[in-house]
């Protein structure tokens, strides 16, 4: 494991086990995300936060597979899908806004906070961001 996959590690795990305000870190993360964009907050309008907050700390372990071994695990090609123009069409520039919104987050949550723990975080989520980006446009039909 890379330092920067443990200095993330290190970092999530204080993030996730933190309350602010009676917020949780996905919580926190969903309020600034959504509040970045008028059009963000509607496709957001009708989500189960719930599942959507499960589903968000379940994919944190698949993009740092994929940063680890540069293999898009099967559940990482589903998400990709479902996320892709012909299905929810979330645009590639969210993701830039939506990276933005959870180091802002992390930021707040994370008391060890610094410039090594955000290039850890921005370092271990870019491979699997411009997959993202990526696979928006380029499906298979």
């Amino acid at each position: 494991m890379s330092d920067f996959e443990n200095i993330f590690d290190a970092s999530y795990e204080r993030v996730l086990g933190k309350e602010i305000n009676a917020r949780s870190f996905f919580d926190a993360f969903y309020l600034n995300f959504t509040s970045k964009s008028d059009a963000i907050a509607r496709a957001f309008a009708n989500t189960d936060m719930s599942k959507q907050k499960r589903l968000l700390e379940k994919s944190f372990y698949k993009l740092l597979t994929f940063y680890a071994t540069n293999n898009a695990t099967d559940y990482l090609e589903k998400i990709a899908i479902q996320h892709n123009r012909l299905h929810l069409n979330i645009l590639p520039e969210w993701y830039d806004i939506w990276l933005e919104a959870l180091i802002e987050t992390v930021a707040q949550y994370d008391d060890e906070f610094s410039d090594n723990i955000e290039l850890a975080w921005r370092l271990v989520l870019a491979s699997g961001i411009t997959y993202m980006k990526f696979k928006h446009n380029h499906v298979e039909e």
